[in-house]
């Protein structure tokens, strides 16, 4: 990716932003037996199981300014971009080099969570509120989470991160508010499977106590977020046999009452 932005002036033509996903590793610490990059983690052919230089990321920021449309950033594909020893490094450079949104006009992290720790918080929050950008810049940390409890989270990703996991979301939360921050929104993501199906309602009651604890508004969705708030995401399984995980997924939005309905009282199926 990085070797495609080495171009003078690049500009798609479409009109429409560029979702570009800039991985600086591949790897990941834990084992989630729902993704791909767990059961191969040689998925990728060139130069696999690396961390990105910190020259070809460099260059490839730098890179973003020859480009016209409008760049939405992303340090992550199939890998965990916390677990390079230089993310912090990475994130910074991306964030003051990017005065009145030259190189990128949003940006998202995806990560476990589990190596969020408060100095990293620190770093995001330094970045996400520089105020040299539109104040929507970093809009959301999305953290996959997918379990309640540590048995169910060491079933599902093989390590026994879930209590971290929960410390280093509610301490990113809880740093925000006593900063008096906003940037960026939390998704706390639960994909439903037959292996936590039955923490669905505990994992909602969890993170709705801590959300109106901190006084802040939210949403509960089963699709992509579609606004720009705090969230819980109830996500569908992608898995070979689409129909039973399609059918779970409604099973479990029906107990938490998140179906949505028409007027007649039906489910809304073109939603799903």
């Amino acid at each position: 990716m990085s070797a495609q932005l080495d171009t003078p002036k690049a500009k798609t033509g479409f009109g429409q932003p560029i979702n570009l996903n800039l991985e600086i590793t591949d790897l990941c610490n834990i084992k989630c037996r729902m993704c791909g990059q767990a059961h191969n983690p040689k998925v990728h052919n060139l130069q696999p199981n690396s961390f990105m230089p910190w020259a070809v990321w460099k260059a490839s920021i730098d890179a973003l300014a020859d480009y016209d449309d409008e760049v939405s950033l992303c340090p992550h594909w199939l890998g965990e971009p916390c677990l390079h020893p230089e993310f912090d490094r990475f994130l910074r450079y991306a964030f003051e080099h990017n005065a009145d949104n030259r190189l990128f006009r949003h940006f998202k992290l995806h990560t476990n969570g589990s190596l969020l720790e408060p100095d990293r918080v620190d770093t995001v929050l330094d970045c996400a509120n520089l105020g040299t950008m539109a104040e929507d810049t970093f809009r959301f940390v999305h953290f996959s989470v997918d379990a309640y409890t540590p048995a169910v989270y060491y079933g599902i990703k093989k390590y026994d991160y879930g209590e971290r996991v929960y410390r280093n979301i509610v301490n990113l939360l809880e740093t925000r508010e006593r900063r008096g921050l906003q940037w960026p929104r939390v998704t706390n993501a639960f994909i439903v499977m037959p292996e936590n199906q039955h923490e669905a309602r505990r994992f909602l009651d969890y993170w709705t106590h801590v959300f109106d604890r901190l006084g802040l508004p939210f949403d509960v969705v089963y699709d992509w977020p579609q606004h720009v708030r705090d969230n819980l995401y109830f996500r569908r399984l992608h898995q070979a046999d689409q129909p039973a995980a399609d059918r779970l997924h409604r099973l479990v939005l029906n107990d938490l009452d998140l179906l949505p309905l028409d007027a007649e009282g039906s489910w809304i199926e073109e939603s799903f």
